[in-house]
């Protein structure tokens, strides 16, 4: 299972290894090395920069996720979440504030979107006491399913969901690690109205605003812990 993603494309004037720039959500953006103040102290990691929100929580997370550029090819900035994976603290806070923003909001099914959604949605499941369901690549689900087309840049491609695993009763959370343009969440959202669930909402770890995700996604909601531009 990959654990990285990658999606912003540089510019092809931009220098060799820019600095890669990230916002936490509630703090404004920075370019640069340096981190924000956190706790008086100032800290550098990975060429990241994180101004700290109101939960010092977040500024931890986005600190711990690492941007790999030119990978797979030049002009690729991959959000690499396998190094926030190896930080214990880090990877528990990230579960402990999608949970604690969801426990009260009566969702029934977790809905966890191909590959890096399979990390965060079963823990977010089993603390909020909600069923696990995982949304797949075609030929992956052993038994009958229903599907969703979505476009790619060049063609398309699918998620599946097994029959009956959601019903019209159930209130679903989608989840994923990265928003980027938006279509395989509102691919996600689309299969789970189909059988006629409630999506409360989309959750992500990290969103590139740049690439306007949100926009295809309409007025469904989308929670995100920390921006990348």
């Amino acid at each position: 299972m990959p654990g990285c993603r990658l999606l912003a494309r540089r510019p092809p004037s931009a220098p060799a290894h820019p600095p890669a720039l990230i916002r936490v959500s509630g703090g404004a953006a920075r370019s640069g090395v340096r981190v924000g103040s956190l706790g008086g102290q100032r800290r550098r990691r990975r060429g990241l920069a994180v101004m700290a929100s109101g939960d010092q929580r977040v500024a931890q997370i986005a600190s711990s996720i690492r941007v790999i550029p030119d990978f797979p090819k030049p002009g690729i900035m991959f959000q690499d979440i396998t190094t926030l994976l190896l930080d214990p603290k880090a990877f528990r806070d990230t579960i402990d504030l999608f949970v604690e923003r969801y426990k009260d909001k009566g969702i029934t099914v977790v809905a966890g979107v191909e590959a890096r959604g399979f990390i965060f949605g079963p823990p977010i499941a089993l603390a909020i006491g909600a069923k696990f369901v995982p949304l797949r690549k075609p030929k992956k689900l052993p038994g009958a399913v229903i599907s969703e087309e979505y476009s790619l840049e060049y063609g398309t491609d699918k998620i599946e969901m097994h029959v009956g695993a959601v019903d019209s009763n159930d209130r679903a959370l989608v989840v994923d690690d990265l928003i980027a343009t938006g279509g395989t969440l509102c691919a996600a959202v689309n299969l789970l109205e189909r059988v006629g669930a409630k999506v409360v909402e989309c959750a992500c770890v990290i969103e590139l605003a740049e690439l306007k995700g949100r926009d295809k996604l309409g007025d469904r909601p989308v929670f995100v812990l920390v921006k990348a531009d």
